[in-house]
Parts: C-alpha cells; structure tokens; sequence
C-alpha cells in the first residue's frame, strides 16, 4: 500500500519519542529529523516538509506539552493531526441533489484508470446510496474504452449510454442527459476522454462538457505510483476546470505516496476516493483521519469492520457464532472461517488495520500463508462430513486417505487436528462461561492471556518454523 515506507519510517521516529519522561528541544529535534527524512523519501513536496516540521514544533512547544504528564505521546498526536490536516480535516464525499440529477464527470490522462474507476464508483453509488446511476461514455477517442465501460456496466448492473464514436463527445453528453432526466435517473457519471499528456485540445473538450453540463462534482483520476507528478497533473487541470476531488488509484502499490500528501495543501482539491485493487469492489471513500491512524500504525478497526460487514456473510457468521457459544464447533465451521476470512483481502492488509501490527505485516510472507491456508483447506475438504465432526475418531488409514487427497502428508494432517482440538477448548470454555453468566471483562482477558502464552510457546513456534521449512521446501514456495 501506498505509505507503507513512509509508515516504517515515522514508526520508528515516533517510538524514540514516546517513550520519552520529558521532552527536550534535543530529543524532539531528533525526532523531527527522521520525521523529514521519512517525508522527504516519500517524495512529500519539500516546502509541505518545512511548513510540516515548523507547525509541529510550534505546537510542541506549547505550554500544553511541556507540562503533559506523557509529553512524547503529546507529539505523536500532534504529529497525527498534523497529519490529518494534510490530507484534509474532514470527509469529503459526494453532495447528492435532493432533487433532479446529480452529475459527475470524470477526467484525467489515459492508464490512470479512469474509466475503471467510474464503474467502481458508480457501483458505491448503487449499493451503498440507492441511486439510480447511469454512466456516459463520452471518450470517442477510443472504442476500446466505449466498450470497456459498456462491459463494466453489465458486471455492476449499471446502464450505459452510448452513441458510439461518430458523434462528438459533446453531443454524446447533451443527449445522454436528456435521456437520464426522462428516465429517472438521479446520478449521470460522464467518462470523458483522456489523453497521453495534458494538451490543447484534451482541454477544450472538456471546458466544453463543463460549460454545457455544469457537473455538480469534476473527478480528476490520478495514479498513486506518480508520485510528486501527482500535483503538477492536478494543477494543471484545476486551472483549466473548476475540480472538486480526486480520486487515487493503485493506492495498493508501492508507491511512496508523497503526491497524495502533498496534493490537497498544494491545490485544495481533497481527495474523494482511493482504489486498491483491480477488483470493482476495491474503491472506497477517502477517511483522511483513518489514513492518519494507519500511516502512525495505529490501526484502522472502523473500516475492518466495515468491509467485514460488505464482504462477509453476517447471518452465515452470527450462526457460526451461536454454534461456538454452544459448543458445536466443527472442523466445517473452522473452514468456513478461513473462506469468510479471505473474502477480506490480503492477510497483510487485514494486518495493518489493526492496532500495533502494522509493523508486522510486512514480515508476512503472504505467498506462503495464502499457500497455508490453501493446504489446510484441502485437508479439510478430502475429510467426510462424518470425519469432519469427529476429527477425534480419524484412524491411521483414514488420515493417509485425506493426506493423500490433499496433496500434504500425515503429519499435516496430525498437526491440524491439534490446532483445531486447542482452538475448540477455547471456544468451548467462552461457550461455557457464556450459559452460566460468567462471561465478564476478566475472564475474556485470562482467556486471551492463554491464548497468547500458547501462541508465543517457544516449542510451538519451533514446530511452526520446522513445517513451514519442510512446506517451502515441498512445495517451492
């Protein structure tokens, strides 16, 4: 993800700090050292780095800090809302009409995934605001692109509007609107032609559709992997069109993400949306706050949640749930855990939105996990529905028999069973303190404290390392 080295690198300033009794001009200035070095590798516009530092120290300063009882952890937040108002101190989302069409148009230079990123957005719209969205292709540029959002609009559900390329793209517009309005729509997005560069022409075409429209919001589509140039695009077409937001794709990559910080204080356009993945469903609203805390690797629990409750199935989990509180729990349910589980995306990233393990995501091998969690589905999967109740009955020959069907070997098999019998006494006990009232605050927390003992068990870790070895070694990971 975009941020990823930046995070690393203010991580790491930020520890030195916070830990700190008091707080001297010495010991910050050390740590405003490496918070430049940090924003300057990020490719953050060196002026935003000066006037950053300066504000900081401004603050820092204060009477407020001196005097604070943990004055390093008085810094990290200021670090953080400093942060924050670089990236923009609120939301900015979308102001829908309450009556009449709301009209969005979209712009930006060909391969930064504007047309993509209409369908994406276009799809929020749809399922998460219950409008009723139709998109216009306007770039008659391109038929590839005409067709492209055609068959994007199929996979979403979401109709298109075309005349093809013979007609210009302004006329595509007027009509287009027209249609919308006697057909009910209440959200048009136009995706409208891009260019190689910022030219001439590019720009008439779309002052023209700007005149003639008036689009209650103009998207500029950036690439996060631009970097610093990021800017330099989103000025040029804020002062040709009066732009309202942006929205970032590859924000998954490893960009450094200095554009993105420096491109709201530079221009005052914020950004909208940030896509993270080629999918439809990896588009979501920009939370500058949220951003914040996972840059500071202090986790982002709320939109965890939130893409737990678009991606999984709730009433599969609530039922899952009931059946652990009663002590039901199958090896069926652990699989249906892990499947659950993958609908979130990459281990890496679920990682990352939790507090404190941002800096342990990146120690991941995610090939190899996703390689696990594929073997131990396998193994799963070959057993019966019998053996998969009563994984306490599997015999020699029936353990050779799902080793053998899902390409691991014995002891996988014995290893998993184990895992599975350590992960039932735990849910039966919750199950048992749940009927007999006794569930509270301090018997979760021995409950955790045992389960973390045993996940940091010396012997335990040796064995997870002996299979992962034997694992990489089989299977070439």
């Amino acid at each position: 993800m975009a941020f990823d080295s930046l995070s690393e690198r203010l991580n790491k300033a930020m520890r030195n700090v916070a830990g700190k009794g008091t707080l001297t001009d010495a010991n910050m200035e050390d740590m405003l050292k490496e918070v430049r070095l940090a924003l300057l590798e990020a490719d953050v516009n060196y002026r935003i780095v000066k006037q950053f530092l300066d504000d900081i120290r401004e603050k820092a300063r204060g009477e407020d800090v001196l005097s604070s009882v943990e004055p390093g952890q008085q810094l990290v937040k200021i670090v953080h809302d400093q942060i924050i108002e670089l990236l923009g101190t609120e939301e900015a989302g979308i102001n829908f009409k309450e009556e009449g069409v709301t009209t969005i148009m979209m712009v930006g230079l060909q391969g930064t995934g504007k047309t993509t990123s209409a369908a994406k957005i276009a799809k929020i719209f749809k399922e998460k605001n219950n409008r009723k969205v139709l998109m216009i292709a306007a770039d008659v540029i391109r038929p590839a692109a005409i067709e492209q959002l055609q068959t994007l609009g199929n996979e979403i559900g979401v109709d298109v509007y075309s005349l093809g390329v013979e007609k210009s793209a302004k006329e595509t517009v007027g009509r287009g609107m027209i249609h919308a309005r006697e057909n009910g729509y209440d959200t048009v997005i136009i995706d409208t032609a891009g260019r190689l560069h910022i030219d001439e022409e590019l720009m008439n075409e779309l002052q023209v559709i700007n005149v003639n429209v008036e689009p209650d919001e103009i998207l500029l589509t950036v690439d996060a992997m631009t970097g610093q140039d990021i800017v330099n695009v989103a000025q040029a077409f804020h002062e040709a069109l009066p732009l309202t937001g942006l929205v970032v794709t590859k924000f998954d990559g490893d960009s450094r993400g200095g554009g993105v910080l420096s491109v709201k204080k530079i221009t005052g356009v914020p950004v909208k949306f940030v896509g993270e993945g080629e999918k439809l469903d990896d588009m979501g609203v920009f939370h500058p706050d949220r951003m914040a805390d996972r840059i500071l690797g202090m986790g982002d629990i709320v939109s965890l949640v939130e893409r737990a409750q678009e991606k999984m199935d709730m009433e599969e989990t609530e039922k899952m749930a009931e059946r652990m509180l009663n002590g039901q729990f199958t090896m069926e349910d652990m699989l249906k855990q892990f499947e659950q589980i993958q609908k979130l995306g990459p281990l890496s990233g679920i990682m990352k939105m939790l507090p404190g393990m941002n800096q342990y995501a990146g120690m991941l091998d995610e090939g190899m996990a996703n390689d696990a969690m594929k073997h131990t589905k396998a193994i799963i999967q070959s057993m019966t529905p019998y053996e998969r109740a009563h994984p306490e009955k599997l015999r020699g020959t029936m353990k050779k028999r799902i080793a053998a069907g899902s390409g691991t070997t014995v002891n996988d098999v014995n290893k998993l069973i184990n895992q599975f019998q350590r992960v039932k006494k735990q849910m039966d006990q919750l199950g048992a303190l749940s009927r007999s009232g006794s569930l509270n605050e301090e018997s979760l927390e021995k409950m955790m404290n045992n389960m973390e003992n045993a996940a940091n068990d010396p012997k335990m870790m040796e064995q997870m390392r002996q299979i992962q070895a034997r694992n990489k070694k089989k299977y070439r990971f």
